[in-house]
């Protein structure tokens, strides 16, 4: 059985002993720029497929966001012949990718000692909440790492309590970062013939994506605090309220803000020296907030939006989910790609990265459980293969 070789990852070969979000995530990510990705489950299936709803023809569609481009194959490790498979699946596979409990896969023989014995070129990477040291025994779940890393302590008005993000927000940040470190590890073989180990942990995706408020702390020394929408050292930059909703608006260096008052018909706001630079602004936001109100109250938000953006002022209407999608097709990026055809057509949200020379393909839809088991089975089983 020969690997489809479209797209820049053509010809690559990925075991993907992964579950729920950020592996899956990560898979779906190279199976869309041509690897072919091999979803090994469990017999009761990945978690999320039970996840619902929403679901789209009895299917949760928390699973279908994830899990396009691959093929399925259920193994139980339980079994010494299922075990057998997986650990011949990991010994052809460029990539090994888990996101089991550190150690958790050493006794079927598919850690990485016992994987990279078997096959010295393999990268291997693994995922987990809280690395492979003393927090190795400590299970890890987005809401709990938005939690542990300071994230909810800013999120919330700041008289209210905590908040989580509306999304799982570290998962997606680790299964970006395994796929980065994946495409370098993949980089050091090209060049030595070598692979590694890639380990990936939610907290530290975490503390790397807290950025400003990470260097805040570790530079400075500072502890942030919830500011509700307002940022810290910026403003205007935050919802501002319309005749009818409210607006984002993004004035982050002078000359924004410059249009932003000329726009508005308030000119004279940007050279007062209460104004005039960011840091008098930020000090001063309480005295120019009603100001900048007072005029975004005379229009509707998408007018705003128009006279704003035309005049190079960063901003953008409060949507939900659909507004979003309707706005990037105003912009033209085509947010949504169908994959499959017939009954088995899914729309998904389209690959992130546009490529001029070999773009993302979308070859399979989400699989079924052990959808391609046999013709998986029959292929591992071939020694000629």
């Amino acid at each position: 059985m020969t690997a489809d070789t479209r797209g820049p990852l053509g010809g690559l070969l990925v075991a993907d002993f992964s579950r729920i979000l950020a592996g899956p995530y990560a898979t779906m990510l190279l199976a869309d720029l041509g690897a072919d990705v091999v979803k090994v489950e469990d017999p009761k299936g990945d978690d999320t497929r039970t996840w619902m709803p929403p679901v789209r023809n009895g299917v949760s569609t928390y699973y279908l966001g994830i899990n396009r481009g691959k093929r399925s194959i259920a193994l139980d490790f339980r079994d010494a012949a299922d075990a057998r498979l997986a650990r011949e699946l990991a010994r052809r596979a460029d990539v090994v990718i888990e996101n089991f409990k550190p150690g958790g896969l050493a006794k079927y023989g598919l850690d990485h000692a016992s994987v990279s014995a078997a096959n010295p070129g393999v990268v291997y990477a693994s995922i987990s909440g809280f690395g492979a040291g003393p927090g190795r025994e400590v299970p890890g779940y987005d809401l709990m790492v938005q939690a542990v890393s300071g994230l909810m302590s800013l999120t919330g008005d700041p008289d209210g309590p905590p908040y989580r993000a509306g999304i799982s927000v570290f998962d997606v940040m680790a299964g970006n970062h395994a796929a980065i470190g994946i495409l370098a590890a993949l980089r050091h073989r090209d060049a030595t013939g070598s692979g590694q180990l890639v380990e990936v942990n939610l907290l530290s995706s975490a503390l790397t994506g807290l950025v400003n408020h990470s260097s805040g702390y570790v530079a400075g020394g500072d502890v942030p605090y919830r500011m509700g929408n307002a940022h810290p050292s910026v403003f205007p930059y935050e919802p501002l309220p319309t005749a009818d909703r409210d607006l984002i608006v993004t004035a982050a260096n002078d000359g924004q803000f410059r249009r932003l008052c000329e726009v508005l018909g308030i000119p004279e706001a940007a050279d007062d020296p209460r104004f005039r630079h960011n840091a008098d602004r930020t000090e001063n936001r309480e005295e120019l907030r009603p100001i900048l109100v007072a005029r975004l109250r005379t229009r509707k938000a998408l007018e705003w939006f128009d006279l704003l953006v035309d005049a190079g002022v960063p901003c953008g209407p409060i949507n939900t989910i659909d507004g979003g999608f309707a706005m990037a097709e105003r912009f033209g990026l085509e947010p949504v790609v169908e994959v499959g055809e017939g009954d088995r057509a899914v729309p998904t949200t389209r690959h992130p990265i546009r490529f001029s020379e070999t773009p993302a393909t979308y070859r399979l839809p989400p699989p079924e459980l052990d959808e391609h088991g046999a013709e998986l089975r029959s292929w591992l089983e071939d020694d000629r293969a």
